[in-house]
């Protein structure tokens, strides 16, 4: 027996709360790490700036650890999604190329937007807008696109038969190497630019 399992889930009005509370921690925690600044997520893709990549990473490895985790302890249910492949794959380059262009995310959209970012809130406008045209094709979608090479709810763990811990050690060694090289890079850059020329 678990020991938390007569725990009751959290619903109704403290749910709300929760999430209105949550909410604002993480549009906080946003702005702290500057990835609601236009600039930095630009200079990402320009990769003048890995602050995104080293954010990701991290909140990829502490969130997806911190759900297995849960999950062992029985406080927690996985929710996976249908890996439908080829709107992943075309959902991810729709997504990708509006992240270049407005140079927000949907979440640190909305922490500029309340910031008061002019330009954030127009590309939210935007997003609304994309938001109901999707819907309204929805069933054109379910029925051309959603289908064609369409695995259903699957996880790699599932496809590999290799158990999630093992993903995420695997995970964690990328990241690890990853941030290694953005040190030395950033660090070689420092180096170049503060030596004095000739």
């Amino acid at each position: 027996m678990h020991l938390f399992a007569v725990t009751p889930p959290i619903t109704q009005t403290p749910a709300l709360i929760a999430a209105i509370v949550f909410g604002a921690i993480f549009g906080v925690l946003l702005h702290r790490g500057g990835v609601a600044n236009y600039n930095v997520i630009v200079n990402q893709f320009r990769f003048r700036d890995f602050t995104v990549l080293k954010i990701m990473f991290t909140a990829i490895i502490v969130g997806g650890l911190g759900v297995l985790a849960l999950n062992s302890a029985g406080l927690a249910n996985y929710h996976i999604k249908a890996a439908n492949l080829l709107g992943v794959v075309l959902g991810a380059g729709i997504f990708g190329i509006g992240m270049v262009v407005y140079g927000y995310c949907p979440g640190t959209a909305i922490a500029a937007a309340a910031s008061g970012s002019v330009h954030a809130i127009v590309g939210f406008a935007g997003m609304l807008v994309g938001g109901t045209l999707y819907a309204l094709s929805f069933p054109w979608v379910s029925k051309t696109i959603l289908p064609v090479a369409a695995i259903g709810k699957k996880r790699l763990p599932d496809i590999t038969g290799v158990p999630p811990i093992a993903w995420f050690v695997v995970l964690i060694a990328i990241a690890a190497t990853v941030f290694y090289l953005i040190e030395r890079h950033e660090k070689n850059a420092a180096a170049s630019a503060s030596s004095p020329t000739t």
